[in-house]
């Protein structure tokens, strides 16, 4: 099924959208909020004063490495290092690419030109996923430590992941009683709120939150930035489902001719099943790669870099590359 085309008129801004995340996280102004949600996700296993954004692009270790770009970057008063990450669509080896960053940002602590003694500010990778991690474990919040497998006591505190899987959220306003709880379950229905619950109090984070994410509050540069931004995101993902969706019937058409042509000249039964076996695995097969090679042109053809389309179709840029190569 295909989203929607025009802008909904929602009270307040989807957070999940980059330039949304990073207004309502991102900035010194309001950093604030940052430090509120940073504070109910460890639950008192740390606590932050203060925040220092850096520069959101790490330098690569290599002169042909890749370039690590993160959608917040940011230190802690007590020069702990925090990664804060959003990702609305599944992307292969998800679990090894949040790996690599983290310890990215642990290797890149390094003393260079003088004695070190090896000592590291701890790193921890926050990781907001709007789809599921393929392991059975349903739980919405995942805390990853290096631990000792017998003992199951945390062998070295100084980095940890933390991965935030919406859809396995399901509880209503009424059942949030932690702070997180609260947190998440703002964070995923902003975009349909008619108000912002839990501001009780009168200093409660979530008014500032509420002030941030109002529309109403936009600029109105701010304002077209959410638009043209709102239209992209909608727009990319209703290509992803149209071609899903499109590569799946012509799949299924096609191997359903295939599989009975086959069978039938075998004229056995056991012949018209892998018949159709074959050709509904060829059918689909010949529909994905058509649909993947309609995606590369698309993002290529609005000007979107080979290395943001090779991270969308989980192709390689040298892929990507030879795709736009042929239709020139």
């Amino acid at each position: 099924m295909q989203r929607i085309k025009t802008i909904p008129k929602s009270k307040y801004i989807n957070p999940f959208m980059d330039w949304s995340f990073k207004h309502i996280f991102g900035r010194d102004e309001v950093k604030d909020i940052l430090i509120g949600f940073l504070n109910a996700l460890f639950a008192g296993q740390h606590v932050i004063a203060d925040v220092t954004y850096s520069n959101n692009e790490q330098i690569p270790e290599s002169r042909d490495g890749r370039t690590i770009i993160h959608d917040i970057f940011c230190t802690t008063d007590k020069g702990e290092k925090i990664i804060v990450e959003m990702q609305n669509r599944d992307q292969k080896n998800f679990k090894d690419r949040a790996l690599f960053y983290t310890s990215r940002a642990v290797t890149s602590q390094a003393v260079k030109n003088k004695k070190w003694n090896y000592a590291i500010n701890a790193v921890y990778g926050i990781f907001f996923l709007n789809f599921e991690l393929h392991d059975d474990d349903k739980r919405c919040l995942k805390e990853i430590a290096l631990m000792d497998t017998e003992t199951k006591v945390i062998f070295n505190e100084k980095m940890k992941q933390y991965f935030i899987e919406l859809p396995h959220f399901s509880k209503s306003e009424g059942e949030c009683k932690t702070y997180f709880d609260k947190w998440i379950y703002i964070l995923k229905n902003m975009e349909t709120m008619d108000r912002m619950p839990f501001t009780e109090d009168a200093d409660s984070v979530f008014r500032r939150l509420e002030e941030t994410a109002a529309r109403a509050n936009l600029t109105k540069a701010e304002q077209e930035q959410y638009d043209a931004e709102w239209k992209y995101y909608n727009d990319y993902f209703n290509q992803i489902d149209y071609a899903k969706e499109e590569s799946r019937e012509e799949g299924r058409v096609e191997g359903l001719a295939e599989g009975r042509a086959e069978g039938l000249a075998e004229g056995r039964a056991e012949g018209r099943a892998e018949g159709r076996a074959e050709g509904r695995a060829e059918g689909r097969a010949e529909g994905v790669a058509e649909a993947q090679a309609k995606i590369i042109l698309n993002m290529h053809a609005q000007g979107i870099p080979v290395a943001m389309i090779s991270q969308c179709t989980e192709l390689s840029e040298e892929e990507v590359e030879r795709v736009i190569k042929c239709q020139s």
